[in-house]
């Protein structure tokens, strides 16, 4: 856990979450699923005139409704009550009303124009109209689609599951005219055009749920992910989003999305104040001791360019890892960040981006620090060929300390080495204990995957790898991943996790290609193994493939 001395900025206490419930009804047509939304208020306190599912807060005496609800075995109290909320509050917003007879015959029109839709009713007032009718709230039918936890940097919160129910026969939407106008029905990716358009505003939620919902072909398919989920009941996801400054404007992300976890690390309780864009001229700030200085190298394999991390402060002096390629400007503004004050220089590994600036660098330091890493092996290339001053040894600790008389406990850094073949058989990553961060050099990446290049690069090296930094981050309770390409990455051993699982989906389809071209080479199975990559990187991939089939092969012969 990253300590709060080194954070940049001051802790706040984000709104409180209040309980709420929202639906999508859902309709089949000649053109596709379509759903219902509506447009909120001008005047509303949260998102004001934008385009929404019905829905609104979970009244305590939405429990009260539970005994004229029907319940499906595996639906829980909680999840029960979130129904009958959402039911009730389409059925104030919009009229419609999901309920059903004891008999089993719906609703009618008529029985619903004849109920108060008013919102000062009370939702006992409506679960006793319902009853009086011998009405029961049809709660089985009611999904839950997605969890949203709205962001912490707003002002008005809510923690509100996003269901989904089929819009019942002989129904029709009217809108209240208080709190919702204008009802229609829309196929998702209808409403994302318009979104994108202009003409239909709808916020994040909202955007990012009808994206998942526009790769669903009808009504049944929706509703049967939801009930044939191999979890049990439960959302297909969970985000509570967050955001930073993009191109000088407020951008959202999931936790899905790649600088969700930099802004989890520098702005812990949602502060808009971390800018994303990718820039070469000055270091970044992370926390009060780790700046990145990302080199002015971008490309298909390097993303935007190689991230040089500063390690340290004023007190201690710095720690730099991975100077980055040859370039005088970057490792003038490396010189120029840590005012000379450089106490060692490491190379993650030996690549041609990562460790042939750390000559130069060293040389406009006084001190000359140390140049420190793992030489490179016999089976580099020629251009990846490394000798540092001092070679690293695994689990060695590289400590930066102030003198006694300051806080030491703020102002001591420690890097821990850890040995990591696979991507190059000199790689190692480095761990800073005091905040638990771990920097992974290029064999962890912010997303793509690495590529693992034989002879120097070994797969089976590389999978080991990925389950020695996966103990290193249960065992020291690493909270992010510092790659050499792209934004900090959160959720570190779930992230290591995908990446061995997509690793091992790989290697299954090389064997796949190679046992249907049992006579072919790399270049034949790259088009079948490879066939979801664009083309114009299977030369990059043939490269993985080949320690793959290296790998293949030499488990064939055990």
């Amino acid at each position: 856990m990253v300590r709060s001395t080194q954070q940049l900025h001051s802790p706040r206490e984000p709104s409180p979450l209040r309980a709420a419930a929202t639906v999508l009804l859902l309709r089949d047509t000649l053109d596709g699923l379509e759903v219902l939304m509506t447009r909120r208020s001008s005047s509303a306190s949260f998102a004001p005139g934008a385009y929404v599912f019905p829905g609104g807060r979970i009244d305590e005496a939405d429990t009260s409704a539970r005994r004229i609800a029907t319940r499906r075995r595996t639906q829980s109290r909680l999840q029960l009550t979130q129904a009958i909320a959402a039911i009730r509050e389409s059925f104030e917003e919009l009229g419609v009303l999901l309920a059903h007879h004891a008999d089993g015959s719906p609703v009618t029109a008529a029985e619903i124009d004849d109920m108060d839709r008013s919102t000062a009713s009370t939702t006992v007032a409506f679960a006793e109209q319902c009853a009086a009718r011998g009405l029961l709230l049809s709660t089985d039918k009611v999904f839950t689609f997605a969890h949203w936890i709205t962001d912490r940097d707003l002002p008005k919160r809510f923690d509100v599951p996003f269901l989904i129910a089929r819009m019942p026969e002989g129904q029709t939407p009217v809108a209240d005219e208080t709190e919702q106008f204008e009802p229609c029905w829309v196929r998702p990716a209808d409403a994302l055009e318009r979104h994108k358009a202009g003409s239909f505003f709808m916020i994040f939620p909202t955007v990012r749920t009808l994206e998942r919902l526009a790769a669903y072909g009808n009504v049944d398919a929706v509703l049967g992910t939801c009930a044939n989920r191999s979890e049990g009941e439960g959302p297909l996801w969970t985000s509570c989003p967050r955001a930073g400054l993009l191109d000088g404007a407020d951008a959202r992300y999931m936790e899905t999305d790649s600088p969700y976890g930099e802004l989890a690390m520098v702005c812990p309780d949602g502060q808009i104040l971390h800018t994303l864009d990718w820039q070469n001229e000055a270091p970044v700030p992370l926390l009060k001791n780790l700046q990145r200085l990302t080199a002015p190298n971008p490309s298909a394999m390097t993303g935007p360019g190689t991230n040089s991390y500063i390690v340290g402060d004023a007190t201690t002096g710095f720690i730099v890892i991975d100077p980055g390629p040859n370039d005088f400007d970057h490792i003038g503004r490396l010189w120029r960040a840590t005012q000379g004050d450089i106490r060692m220089i490491v190379c993650t590994h030996s690549h041609a981006d990562h460790s042939p600036g750390a000559a130069p660098l060293q040389a406009l330091c006084k001190t000359r620090p140390p140049i420190l890493g793992l030489p490179s092996a016999a089976t580099s290339r020629p251009t990846a060929r490394f000798t540092p001053d001092r070679a690293l040894h695994d689990n060695e600790r590289l400590t930066l300390a102030a003198p006694a008389r300051t806080d030491t406990s703020a102002h001591r850094h420690t890097l821990r080495v850890i040995h990591t073949p696979g991507h190059a058989a000199n790689h190692l990553c480095l761990l800073l204990e005091e905040d638990a961060l771990l920097f992974s050099g290029d064999h962890i990446l912010n997303g793509s995957t690495t590529v693992v290049d034989p002879p120097d690069g070994d797969m089976t090296a590389y999978l080991n790898s990925l389950d020695t930094l996966d103990i290193a981050c249960a065992n020291d309770g690493v909270g992010f991943i510092l790659p050499a390409h792209g934004y900090v990455i959160g959720s570190p051993r779930e992230a290591i996790a995908m990446l061995k699982a997509h690793r091992l989906r790989r290697e299954a389809k090389v064997a796949a290609a190679m046992r249907h071209l049992p006579e072919g080479n790399v270049e034949d199975w790259v088009p079948i193994a490879y066939d979801d990559v664009p083309e114009r990187m299977w030369p990059v991939a043939a490269r993985s493939l080949a320690a793959h089939v290296e790998r293949l092969q030499r488990l064939a012969a055990q």
